[in-house]
C-alpha cells in the first residue's frame, strides 16, 4: 500500500500561549546591538542589571579545585547544608525564617514560577503595582494568569498606590498581589507603612503578598528594607522570592529560593521542585560560600552604586525635558524622555546613531507595564557602569534625543 503525502506544505501550529509570551523589553534589541557592534560600534548597555561588581572570592574559589568524581542530583529542595546556612544568614539579617520555610530554586525566576503554580488557577488573577519587572509579564502568561494592573506614577517616585485603588481591583478570581521591593524597573522601596497596608489587604481578603526581594541589600540614604517576613500574623500570607544574582553579582549562578511559613505553599511548592529534579550542584556550592562574603564587600557595593545613583540623576536632570524619579534602593530608574516612543528611539540609536563611533542602549519601558499605551515615552536605565561611562552615556543620549527629534 502506498502513501501519498500531498505536495501542498501544512505547517504545525505553535500554542496560543507561546504566541501571547511577550518579549524582554530587555533583550528584544540585542540583535541591533550586535550589529552596530560589529559596525566598530561601542555599546554602552545601560539596558540590563548585569552588575560590573566583581563576584565575591570566597565564592569563585568554593569551585575552583573541587574534587567531585560524580555530578550527583541535589534534594529537590536544594542542599540541606546551604538551607541550613541561609536561614541562619536570614536570622542574622531579622528574619525569622527556618530551614523548612526555605526552597532552593534555579534562579528567582524559576521562585516566582513555583509561587504562581502553587497559588494560582489558569484563569485566576495577580495584581501587581506597575511598572513592574517585565518577566512577570512572562511568568504569567506561561502560568495561565492574569495580571490585573494598578498603576503607580513617576509623579510620585512611583509610591504605592493608593490601597483602595488595589481593593476596587480585587474579584473572586484574584489570588495575590505581587510586589518587587526594591523594584525593579523604578527603584522605588516600599516604606513599613506601605507594606502594612498591603498586609492587612491580603489579610482581609484572603490573599497570598509575594514579595520579590532579590534587591533588599541596595537601600540608600539611611532607608531601611522592610520584608513581608517580617510581619507578626502574616505567616500564612507571606511568600518571599529571593535569588544570589544581585546581592553577589552572581547572576549567572541561576540560584533562588521561594520562602514561606505556609506548609501546605511550601508542600505545593516543592511537588513542582521535584518536578525539575534539582537545582544545579556546583551554583549551590558557590552560593553557600558567597553567605561568607564580608560585610566589608557590600558596604564597598552600597557606597559604588549610591555614588553612581546620584551621578546618574544629576547627568539626566541636565537634559531639557527629562523627568527622571530618583531611586531609594536596587540600581534602575525610570527616565521619562521628550520623544514619541521609545522602542523606536532604542532601536534608532542602534541601527542608525552613533556619537564619534559609541552610541547607548536603553530598556523601553511600555514592557514594564501590561497596560497598553503606557509608558510609551519612558526608559528603564541600570546604572550599573562606573561612574565615567555613566556620564558619557547620558552625553550621547542628550545627544540622541536632540538628532532623533531633529529628523
Amino acid at each position: 500500500m502506498q502513501i501519498c503525502i500531498s505536495k501542498l506544505t501544512i505547517m504545525p501550529k505553535v500554542s496560543n500561549k507561546g504566541i501571547q509570551m511577550p518579549e524582554s523589553p530587555i533583550r528584544k534589541l540585542v540583535p541591533y546591538a550586535e550589529i552596530a557592534k560589529k559596525k566598530g560600534h561601542k555599546v554602552y548597555h545601560l539596558n540590563i542589571g548585569q552588575p560590573d561588581i566583581k563576584t565575591p572570592e570566597v565564592a569563585m574559589n568554593s569551585i575552583k579545585n573541587l574534587d567531585i568524581k560524580v555530578l550527583e542530583y541535589s534534594h529537590s529542595a536544594g542542599f540541606e547544608s546551604y538551607r541550613t546556612k541561609l536561614s541562619q544568614f536570614y536570622k542574622n539579617t531579622g528574619l525569622p525564617i527556618d530551614v523548612a520555610d526555605i526552597i532552593i530554586t534555579t534562579g528567582g525566576s524559576e521562585a516566582l514560577l513555583f509561587a504562581m503554580g502553587s497559588t494560582m488557577d489558569f484563569g485566576d488573577e495577580v495584581i501587581i503595582p506597575e511598572p513592574f519587572y517585565a518577566n512577570y509579564n512572562g511568568f504569567s502568561t506561561a502560568s495561565g494568569v492574569k495580571v490585573v494592573p494598578v498603576i503607580s506614577s513617576i509623579d510620585t517616585g512611583f509610591a504605592l498606590p493608593p490601597i483602595a485603588d488595589f481593593e476596587r481591583l480585587i474579584t473572586p478570581k484574584t489570588k495575590a498581589i505581587l510586589i518587587c521591593n526594591p523594584g525593579n524597573p523604578t527603584g522605588y522601596l516600599y516604606s513599613k507603612e506601605e507594606i502594612m497596608q498591603l498586609a492587612a489587604l491580603v489579610k482581609k481578603h484572603d490573599l497570598f503578598l509575594i514579595a520579590d526581594e532579590v534587591y533588599r541589600e541596595f537601600t540608600y540614604d539611611g532607608d531601611v528594607h522592610y520584608s513581608v517576613m517580617n510581619i507578626p500574623g502574616l505567616e500564612e500570607n507571606a511568600i518571599m522570592i529571593d535569588s544570589v544574582s544581585k546581592r553577589y553579582s552572581m547572576c549567572g549562578a541561576r540560584i533562588g529560593c521561594i520562602v514561606s511559613k505556609n506548609k501546605e505553599l511550601m508542600a505545593t511548592a516543592m511537588k513542582f521542585a521535584q518536578a525539575r529534579l534539582s537545582p544545579p550542584t556546583f551554583a549551590q556550592i558557590a552560593s553557600e560560600a558567597a553567605l561568607d562574603t564580608p560585610q566589608s564587600y557590600f558596604d564597598e557595593v552600597i557606597t559604588e552604586y549610591r555614588s553612581r545613583r546620584d551621578t546618574l540623576v544629576e547627568e539626566l536632570n541636565k537634559i531639557d525635558g527629562v523627568v527622571v524619579s530618583k531611586p531609594k534602593g536596587a540600581f534602575y530608574c525610570i527616565a521619562q524622555l521628550p520623544i514619541d516612543n521609545a522602542d523606536k528611539f532604542a532601536q534608532w540609536m542602534l541601527e542608525s546613531y552613533d556619537l564619534n563611533k559609541e552610541t547607548v542602549m536603553v530598556a523601553p519601558a511600555a514592557g514594564f507595564y501590561s497596560t497598553p499605551g503606557v509608558g510609551l515615552n519612558e526608559v528603564r536605565i541600570a546604572y550599573v557602569l562606573n561612574e565615567e561611562d555613566l556620564i558619557r552615556s547620558v552625553e550621547i543620549l542628550k545627544n540622541a534625543i536632540a538628532a532623533y527629534n531633529s529628523k
